[in-house]
């Protein structure tokens, strides 16, 4: 598959970054985050991203930045061989891609889509930087920790499990509609949270005074999480008929979850998918989610208290140990799946909605979770490292001996970077 040619920048000078983050919605939207940080400051912007359903949806609002789509292949039980050759043909997409205009910079998000092209940046002389966001690193982070000048991680524990040269925690990004939540804590700012909840709910035509329960998957939906929903679904009908229901089902479920909660004259919006997950973490009063590191990002930016179900098979279980950490720090409440039985769901589900104090007690501990500068952090020192070495390959010609009819050394790489040569 040969990658679409990225879109030319509005200035021929501007600084060409390529963001890797395909695969996951947990992947690509923190990536979105700081691709837009650094459109705003003037920068051209490529992600990278799979052929993947869920990425070529997620990226129809991008604006500003090119998109291109390599011939990444997941690493899965069966077809290893097809990741492999999918690697190998994302390594030659990429070069074919950074020989039209190599990156000064190249930051990997993690995931499968993330090693071929941050290898191939690396080898045309760009920095290199990745972004972890779980509490245990997934593998293809791991192994290409060795490769980058510089990580940025999630969650403090993840830096000892990372073999790179420097390391910095910064959070996971969150894009800039999921900012609203902390203005509308400060003091005598309650009037203006009711009223952007309310303008959530009324954008999704559900009732802006009535509660909302979000049920939602990640990305790509949750079997797991809509059988547990749906086998509590009698109970939570009985006792609590005057709730909302925006459940997010995946593209697999989506019918039979519509049956069931008409089964049960449940007041419940059903979808297979959402672009606009602020509007759904808006409009919410509680969730159930799975525990992917940009899911609880996003969490935290909207305050959003939930109940976490962590996906059993996630890579060296790093969702429970993510929800782990937001439950023992009061930020969360946590279920593992092997332990949702009906009663038990409804109970929780009953007492997180109903209980005031309980809600406000979790938003409280969500703050500290945040981190709101975080893609500006990282789009910051990205665009540091890339003058430091722009000023050091600088000195290096200034002081470099130059014989007669020899040309100043990189002086050609120099020129189609933007750089000036002395």
């Amino acid at each position: 598959m040969t990658p679409a040619a990225p879109t030319p920048p509005a200035r021929a000078t501007a600084e060409f970054i390529a963001i890797a983050c395909g695969g996951t919605g947990g992947h690509l939207f923190p990536g979105l985050a700081v691709a837009e940080q650094l459109v705003k400051r003037g920068c051209a912007v490529a992600l990278l991203i799979s052929p993947k359903e869920v990425d070529q949806r997620a990226v129809k609002n991008a604006q500003g930045m090119a998109v291109v789509t390599l011939p990444a292949v997941a690493w899965q039980s069966g077809s290893r061989l097809a990741c492999l050759r999918g690697c190998w043909q994302s390594w030659r997409a990429s070069q074919k891609l950074f020989r039209a205009r190599p990156p000064r910079a190249a930051l990997a998000m993690g995931g499968f889509t993330s090693a071929p092209p941050i290898l191939a940046a690396r080898r045309l002389g760009a920095k290199t930087f990745l972004h972890e966001s779980n509490t245990i690193p997934g593998r293809a982070n791991r192994w290409l920790a060795r490769f980058v000048d510089q990580a940025f991680v999630g969650f403090p524990s993840a830096v000892s499990r990372l073999r790179v040269r420097e390391a910095t925690v910064t959070g996971t990004p969150v894009r800039a509609g999921f900012r609203w939540g902390e203005a509308t804590e400060e003091p005598g700012r309650e009037d203006a949270r009711l009223t952007k909840v309310a303008q959530c709910r009324s954008a999704l035509g559900l009732d802006p005074a009535k509660p909302v329960m979000l049920v939602m998957g990640g990305s790509q939906g949750a079997s797991g999480i809509n059988e547990m929903i749906l086998s509590a679904l009698p109970i939570l009908a009985k006792r609590a008929p005057h709730w909302q229901w925006l459940h997010l089902t995946g593209s697999l479920d989506a019918d039979k979850v519509k049956q069931a909660y008409a089964l049960h004259n449940a007041n419940a919006t059903v979808r297979p998918f959402l672009a606009e997950m602020d509007l759904a973490l808006g409009a919410a009063t509680v969730a159930v989610s799975r525990a992917g590191a940009s899911s609880l990002a996003e969490l935290a930016a909207m305050r959003l208290p939930s109940l976490l179900v962590p996906f059993p098979f996630a890579a060296d279980n790093h969702q429970f140990y993510n929800a782990r950490a937001f439950a023992e720090s009061g930020a969360a409440w946590l279920l593992e799946q092997k332990d949702a039985k009906p009663e038990k769901v409804a109970s929780l589900l009953v007492e997180l909605m109903e209980n005031a104090t309980a809600r406000e007690k979790i938003q409280a501990a969500l703050a500290s979770w945040h981190a709101p500068k975080a893609a500006e952090q990282i789009a910051e020192m990205i665009l540091s490292a890339c003058a430091r070495s722009a000023d050091s390959h600088v000195r290096a010609n200034r002081t470099a001996p130059v014989t007669r009819g020899q040309s100043c050394p990189r002086s050609d790489t120099m020129e189609r970077r933007g750089l000036s040569v002395v």
